[in-house]
């Protein structure tokens, strides 16, 4: 065998070899950030949805009220877990984690905004079975408004809490966008970019720097639950943020959010990014928008005041 074909052995066997290794570096990871077990799914509920199972939790008795994540590598229904048994003292209050997060299933398709306001759409009819609530927040608020103008018999009002600048959704995916998601999507070495991403300093220091209000007091709990989601179905995790950032999801609400005539609110942080001009962006598209801003609070504040964040909820529904 001539230099070249050994060669060529060689740097077939260190390809293996590395792929291997990664291999199971990425498993090891997926594995290891449950440890905490911060996601309890003792309550089993799964509505059993065409595009794959969702998980939900049920809690009280009253009037329903739809608590609908963010769409952060990580997100969960957990972000709801400091009101959710204050709401249940007065309402039926459903918890969903969406298609792709926390621990519902990640099947490897492409996640749009019209794939989500269908799941919401469907949940409601199917589950629920009634007119609801809503208290939604940030990226996923435009899925609510879209899902609210296709079928607006479904819902009553609408809380967002820091909604995602209209302006922003407007972006479509470039060739850029498009072959970054091609690249996460490959097997083992896209989920090991992924796995950059959502590593435990990446989120921790994205909570220090763009979530918590006290960046001395990062929300710990929440850190923690965002990590496991962001890992929970080993490489599948990686589908939803893959297509998030490519801006599949993205679509402009801007005709959606003038015609809809259900009651709209607005809880802002006062320390969100770019906070009044999204809540001004808004409100020139509707008027009739309502708007409120937590004092001391930044893109959580119903983690970081859930006492102020519940008596809004009151005072709107």
């Amino acid at each position: 065998m001539n230099k070249h074909g050994k060669r060529l052995i060689t740097l077939a066997a260190l390809a293996t070899t590395t792929t291997a290794i990664i291999h199971i570096a990425n498993k090891v990871v997926a594995a290891s950030a449950g440890l905490k077990e911060m996601l309890d799914t003792n309550g089993k509920n799964y509505y059993h949805w065409r595009f794959g199972d969702i998980y939900y939790t049920r809690k009280g008795k009253g009037s329903p009220i739809l608590l609908i994540h963010d769409m952060l590598p990580g997100g969960s229904g957990y972000e709801w877990s400091r009101i959710e048994d204050d709401l249940a003292l007065e309402h039926t209050v459903y918890n969903i984690d969406l298609p792709g997060c926390g621990r519902s299933e990640k099947p490897g398709m492409t996640y749009t905004n019209y794939v989500y306001v269908q799941s919401i759409c469907d949940f409601i009819k199917n589950v629920i079975g009634e007119k609801t609530d809503v208290i939604v927040s940030g990226y996923s608020g435009s899925f609510v408004i879209m899902a609210c103008r296709n079928e607006e018999k479904l819902f009553n009002k609408i809380m967002m809490v820091n909604p995602v600048n209209p302006g922003a959704l407007k972006q479509m995916p470039t060739k850029r966008d498009k072959l970054f998601r091609k690249c996460l999507e490959v097997p083992v070495f896209g989920t090991l970019v992924y796995h950059m991403v959502v590593s435990r300093t990446a989120i921790n220091n994205e909570f220090i720097e763009n979530f918590a209000f006290d960046p001395f007091h990062p929300l710990r709990d929440l850190q923690d639950a965002y990590y496991e989601a962001a890992h929970k179905g080993g490489c599948y995790a990686k589908n939803v943020y893959a297509n998030k950032v490519a801006k599949y999801m993205n679509i402009d609400i801007t005709r959606a959010l003038k015609e809809i005539d259900n009651s709209l609110y607005i809880v802002e942080g006062e320390a969100e990014n770019n906070g009044e001009a999204t809540v001004e962006a808004y409100q020139n598209i509707n008027p009739s928008v309502e708007t409120v801003t937590l004092n001391e609070t930044k893109h959580f504040p119903q983690v970081e005041d859930p006492e102020h964040f519940l008596e809004q909820v009151g005072i709107f529904f």
